[in-house]
């Protein structure tokens, strides 16, 4: 299922109205409705409370039920990962790629979120947004670089293949540098 397919469901399981939800994050109808039909998606801050409000894991609005954890990408280890175009710098024992976006040509196509197992609460496990990808083959090559770096007990990663964003009005771009 996609993003909006999985909003839909958690919403209605929950439920909420798209206004109900709307008035709770604080944004329009419209743009509850917008997402649900994957034709946008909210900010990764808007995304994070979303997940929150709805007492579910991003893992639960971002991957259908029936993916298993090769199709995440889901690696597992304890690492200090660097995040240079987002300026954060977070412990995680596992990463997770979001599915395909849709956007146009200069739009981010993946996110690459770290999760700490070790940091549940009432909310769910400790996520923190890593950065923007172009295309597949990049966070997939940025995944295999943060599991060489686990499996050869390297403690720090710097993030090497995200794309540098720059935020407009209602959507995200990639920039060159």
């Amino acid at each position: 299922m996609s993003f909006g397919e999985n909003l839909r469901m958690i919403r209605k399981e929950k439920g909420l109205s798209q206004e109900d939800l709307a008035e709770l994050l604080e944004v329009s109808r419209q743009a509850i409705s917008k997402w649900e039909m994957d034709m946008g998606y909210p900010e990764v801050e808007k995304l994070l409370i979303l997940a929150n409000t709805l007492h579910v894991s991003l893992d639960d609005l971002m991957f259908s039920k029936k993916e298993n954890i090769q199709e995440k990408k889901m690696i597992t280890g304890s690492i200090v990962i660097k995040s240079p175009h987002q300026g954060t710098i977070t412990t995680c024992n596992k990463v997770v790629r979001s599915n395909q976006m849709i956007g146009n040509k200069n739009s981010p196509k993946y996110a690459l979120f770290a999760v700490d197992s070790n940091h549940v609460s009432f909310w769910g496990e400790a996520t923190t947004f890593l950065g923007w990808y172009a295309n597949e083959e990049l966070v997939a090559k940025e995944i295999e670089e943060i599991h060489n770096a686990i499996v050869n007990n390297i403690p720090t990663y710097t993030l090497q293949y995200s794309a540098k964003t720059k935020r407009f009005l209602t959507s995200i771009k990639i920039v060159e540098e």
